[in-house]
């Protein structure tokens, strides 16, 4: 596949911006309802999905109950 001269390049890529921006801006004049209409239930499904997603990485560590008494028994003074 030949490569596009720059002379051209750039108004290729100026011409697919700008009709990438016209769609944006059609789409959201003629859906702007169904698009907020639907905000508050995309809200309440991404709780659910953060939680699953990024519940990891809290100090969860299943399995490690013999590391979790030694810190927690390391400070009492028994």
């Amino acid at each position: 596949m030949a490569t596009l001269p720059k002379q051209l390049r750039l108004p290729i890529w100026l011409g697919a911006c700008l009709f990438g921006a016209i769609a944006v801006f059609f789409l959201w004049e003629e859906h702007q309802a169904h698009f907020l209409g639907a905000l508050p239930y995309v809200l309440l499904l991404a709780c659910p999905f953060m939680h699953l997603f990024m519940h990891h990485g809290h100090g969860h560590d299943h399995g490690h109950s013999e590391d979790l008494e030694a810190h927690s028994h390391h400070g009492s003074a028994s």
